[in-house]
């Protein structure tokens, strides 16, 4: 029976943290606050902006940077994807290029 109550314990508490690990961001993810600051600077705040200059959404990320960073997943082109989706393959953008991936915009935040 301790075996049996250990083991339904065990399936509970894992059934009942395994949303926060999904949801977790890496240590090194930038706040919300700073893509919102970067968004402002890049394309007004305007999260699903397609102006014909060649880049798109709140980040301005051109389709083959979106592409590369896997945001096809989510939509063909950033202006097509949601706030949070653009923020994710903003996180992996930054990852690989850093913030320089913005060069203007985040000169201009003090983002590094």
């Amino acid at each position: 029976m301790r075996v049996r109550t250990f083991m339904t314990t065990a399936l509970v508490a894992a059934a009942a943290t395994a949303p926060l690990v999904a949801v977790t961001a890496p240590a090194d993810a930038a706040p919300v606050s700073a893509w919102n600051r970067l968004a402002h600077c890049e394309s007004s705040g305007r999260w699903h902006v397609n102006t014909g200059n060649g880049y798109y959404g709140g980040l301005q990320i051109s389709s083959s940077t979106w592409r590369a960073y896997g945001g096809r997943h989510f939509a063909a082109l950033p202006s097509r994807a949601s706030k949070p989706q653009q923020i994710r393959i903003g996180e992996r953008i930054k990852r690989g290029q850093g913030w320089h991936a913005w060069p203007a915009c985040s000169a201009r935040l003090g983002l590094r």
